[in-house]
């Protein structure tokens, strides 16, 4: 199991390398970094455009920037950024922790709820249940991310005015003055900045992973096994969670894993609508200003997350799968 790990997190190195340098040349095609400083008026003194264009290595060929970034992150430099103030490594460390606490909740949250509603669908087919999931499902389905995201804040700050409390936190990853709330007032204000962009983050999510899970429990229940199973005068709560449930979670491990880039593209909206200072602001800000080495880190760390997601979906085929062994 602990060769396999390390062969698969081997494996995508040259997978982040290939994605890496595609979006070098396409942030470098994007314009001059410099723009805003050549436009600025007055305009600085050219010694000082030169000087800024060795800093960030503009002087030199595509090839070389590029070779410069990869000598630095084998020693843990992510490069210099167009923003003098900003160090890209420690930046990204922050964000990163901001971002994957509102992913990883989102995922739990769109999962159980998935698993819930897939499997209660396949049992009670053709029912009332049935199509009232089906329905929210493919209403979910039709309604973009972004939509749903500025629709929920406007109803939370409606709410929050007609009762006069503050029941929802519509703008931030925290209160500003977080830092002086206790341990468990600290929890609580995390939590609370955390309902409204969970909940916009794992509608889309949570609409196709139900069809996915419903698809795959009826096709279970419908297998040989199962029959046998029921046939033997098993409990009909044995048969679900032991034979069929155990094996139709696999289609959803797999689902989970691969939408997990998309989850991060989703992360991005979100995170703009209400004001996160996460990875996804970190990223636009980097773009806008043609920031290179910055969206490369940002790849970089996304794209290291996407295999470690992807690794564990392997991993758990295995626990569910007692015919799967990566030995």
């Amino acid at each position: 199991m602990i060769a396999y790990t390390l062969r698969r997190l081997l494996l995508g190195i040259p997978v982040l390398l290939a994605a890496s340098m595609f979006v070098f040349v396409l942030v470098a095609l994007a314009g001059d970094p410099l723009d805003n400083m050549k436009t600025k008026y007055p305009r600085p003194p050219q010694a000082a455009i030169d000087a800024e264009a060795r800093r960030l290595h503009l002087d030199e060929t595509w090839f070389e920037r590029y070779w410069f970034w990869l000598k630095g992150i084998a020693q843990g430099e992510f490069g210099p950024s167009t923003r003098m103030s900003v160090d890209i490594g420690s930046e990204l460390f922050s964000r990163t922790i901001i971002t994957l606490r509102l992913v990883f909740f989102a995922m739990l949250l769109a999962v159980i709820l998935a698993i819930v509603a897939g499997v209660v669908s396949a049992v009670k087919q053709y029912s009332k249940v049935d199509y009232t999931f089906t329905f929210l499902g493919f209403l979910a389905l039709s309604i973009p991310t972004f939509w749903f995201a500025i629709l929920l804040k406007e109803a939370a700050i409606k709410y929050n005015q007609a009762t006069g409390t503050m029941t929802f936190y519509t703008i931030g990853a925290k209160d500003y003055n977080y830092e002086t709330f206790t341990t468990w007032g600290k929890v609580t204000d995390v939590f609370g900045h955390m309902i409204l962009p969970t909940l916009s983050l794992m509608l889309i999510s949570y609409a196709s992973w139900s069809r996915f899970q419903r698809a795959s429990m009826l096709d279970v229940l419908n297998s040989d096994y199962v029959r046998l199973a029921r046939a033997k005068g098993l409990r009909n709560r044995t048969v679900m969670v032991r034979h069929a449930l155990r094996t139709a979670l696999i289609p959803i491990v797999t689902v989970t894993a691969l939408d997990i880039a998309s989850i991060f593209g989703g992360a991005v909206v979100t995170e703009t609508v209400y004001g996160w200072e996460g990875m996804g602001r970190f990223l636009i800000v980097s773009v806008q200003n043609r920031d290179v080495y910055a969206v490369l880190g940002w790849l970089l760390v996304a794209g290291f997350i996407v295999v470690v997601f992807n690794i564990i979906a392997d991993l758990l085929y295995a626990a569910l799968d007692p015919r799967i062994r990566y030995d």
